[in-house]
């Protein structure tokens, strides 16, 4: 393989890493109503498992409060089994046309525990982030064999290196921007 291509595909990896970490902390609940609050929330649609957006029309009517009107009447008891199920702790309220989740606010404590789940979240993505680095300059070792001069594997590793800073700045900066969210009351 190039050089090129080992420092595309490490960009790549620590790429989708940071994108994964940004999805996976917008679902975690900040204190505010966010339809994506419910993108990993999973219902029973005539046996197979779709997203609640697939079977439902979800709106944030205010800063507190999320709609969810689902498109059959069947479906009422399985969203809101689904929610209780889920990890979100918010129990829903259904008055028969639509099902309401009220975010209360959170506590000081709630607030800790979300910080330290998105902390662990950050953690994952940047060993995703150092392992896409590791694999690169395994494969650049590798390619001194294949006739690739030291000094051109030197200067790819630090191109590595460089994109391995870069990608856990940003991670830290998308942590810290979620941990602001969260912790603001």
């Amino acid at each position: 393989m190039e050089v090129k291509e080992y420092l595309d595909n490490a960009q790549e990896a620590m790429e989708l890493a940071a994108d994964y970490l940004e999805e996976t902390l917008s679902r975690i609940r900040a204190g505010k109503a966010s339809a994506k609050l419910l993108d990993g929330i999973r219902v029973d649609y005539y046996g197979s498992l779709a997203p609640i957006s697939n079977v439902a029309n979800v709106s944030v009517p205010d800063a507190r409060t999320i709609a969810i009107t689902p498109w059959e009447k069947s479906m009422f008891r399985v969203i809101e089994k689904a929610i209780i199920d889920s990890d979100l702790g918010i129990t829903p309220e259904n008055n028969g046309e639509v099902i309401r989740l009220g975010i209360p606010p959170l506590t000081e404590d709630r607030r800790k525990q979300l910080v330290k789940q998105c902390k662990a979240e950050t953690e994952t993505a940047k060993v995703s982030v150092r392992n896409a680095r590791r694999e690169a300059i395994d494969g650049l070792k590798k390619e001194i064999k294949q006739g690739l001069s030291e000094d051109a594997e030197k200067d790819a590793e630090a191109n590595v290196q460089k994109l391995h800073d870069k990608w856990l700045k940003k991670i830290d900066e998308i942590f810290a921007v979620k941990e602001k969210e969260i912790l603001t009351v």
